[in-house]
């Protein structure tokens, strides 16, 4: 398995060896004395996953209290998956990163805990799947605009679909004070 760091240090594109033959592939998705090598090492505790349709968009999403540490991959379809560092004080504050994962790629993306995290389906569906580092809190859901202008994220489709809850999100601005702190 490959790790490669991002611009974002801490959020890790892994790209697995992905092995062929004439009955179909076999790879490792996940191998804790590897991961810890690459410097991922939180336990994961939950697992999730999500079907949508072409142009879904679920995010800007963190916790603010019980933060999750995110480990994301398409299991069919195409995304194009999206971390933003919001931590209080971080010199990469703002600054985010995108990528697509896929069905074909096989690739996957590490967001650390205090990143913001989104994605949307660039293909018809999509269905991914993705490790947590920590159980999901609904008290502690903290949500933020995907089209926040301080964030400028640049989005491959413009009109996504959108639930209530994220097309309702506040501005960064709003909620700095549930932010966690560079370096906690």
């Amino acid at each position: 398995m490959n790790f490669t760091e991002t611009e974002l240090p801490g959020v890790i594109l892994l790209e697995p060896v992905v092995h062929r033959d004439d009955r179909g592939f076999f790879l490792e998705t996940y191998h804790a004395e590897k991961f810890r090598e690459a410097g991922i090492s939180l336990p994961f505790v939950q697992d999730n996953h999500s079907k949508s349709c072409r142009g879904t968009l679920r995010g800007l999403h963190s916790q603010w209290r019980k933060p999750q540490g995110k480990l994301v991959r398409a299991l069919e379809g195409e995304i194009w998956d999206v971390a933003v560092d919001v931590r209080r004080g971080s010199p990469h504050f703002k600054r985010w990163v995108g990528v697509s994962l896929s069905a074909e790629n096989f690739r996957q993306l590490y967001v650390p805990p205090g990143f913001l995290h989104a994605f949307i389906v660039i293909s018809e569906t999509a269905q991914v799947e993705y490790k947590c580092t920590d159980v999901y809190d609904p008290g502690y859901e903290l949500g933020v605009a995907w089209n926040d202008p301080d964030i400028s994220i640049e989005w491959p489709l413009a009109e996504p679909v959108l639930s209530g809850k994220d097309a309702s999100a506040p501005r960064l601005a709003e909620v700095m004070d549930q932010l966690p702190t560079y370096g906690d």
